[in-house]
């Protein structure tokens, strides 16, 4: 009897570990400005829901809080990240900030400094951090672009987070994929960016699982 139960305890084991690892109650704080927001269309077709759907039928126990406000940025998302953090409690922050801080032209250390500033709360808190880059029109000129790109990239780097460069990238060159004021993504482009930024998504939940282990 006891080499039956053995056998079996053996085979439960053997199963159980040849499906993937899934973290389990792992939560994601949203910390974006109106391409997070789903600026034009509903909350529910924007990207940020259909990642936690996708995790979801996938089998991810995932919960996400979207903390998004139209027209942030990094300054605000600063000013309100320590208060999201206490209540949410996240195990990943998204950073989706910077694009309003270009629009208006302000200063490039600056905006690293703030997305530094963000990652290193969130880290101490606790929290994996995604830093999610963005680009501006080219009228602002070369120099200043530059330099836009390099804060997000640097800020990544210098705070070890992930990074994603752009993530308007696969829609970027398609008008069609913009509403009319030619800034925000439609809802047909959601499913387009939340495929490009799952990957890391994925990334950031496999890193805790391993760490948990």
């Amino acid at each position: 009897m006891r080499f039956i139960v053995t056998v079996r305890f053996i085979l439960i084991m053997a199963l159980v570990l040849s499906f993937p690892a899934r973290a389990e109650g792992y939560k994601v704080l949203v910390m974006g400005d109106s391409i997070s927001a789903a600026y034009g269309i509903s909350e529910s077709d924007g990207w940020v829901a259909l990642a936690e759907n996708q995790l979801k039928k996938e089998g991810f126990d995932v919960d996400f809080t979207n903390a998004s406000i139209s027209g942030d940025t990094t300054g605000g998302g600063l000013r309100r990240l320590q208060g999201a953090l206490d209540r949410f409690d996240p195990d990943l922050l998204i950073i989706e900030l910077g694009g309003n801080d270009g629009l208006r032209g302000y200063p490039t250390n600056a905006l690293q400094k703030n997305l530094e500033d963000m990652a290193t709360m969130a880290h101490n808190h606790g929290a994996q951090v995604l830093i999610q880059g963005m680009m501006i029109p080219s009228n602002y000129g070369a120099a200043y672009l530059r330099l836009f790109a390099k804060a997000f990239s640097a800020a990544a780097e210098n705070s070890g987070s992930l990074f994603l460069p752009f993530l308007l990238e696969p829609i970027a060159e398609d008008r069609g994929y913009f509403q009319p004021d030619g800034i925000h993504p439609t809802a047909a482009a959601q499913p387009l960016l939340m495929l490009h930024t799952l990957p890391l998504i994925k990334t950031a939940i496999a890193e805790a699982t391993s760490d948990a282990k």
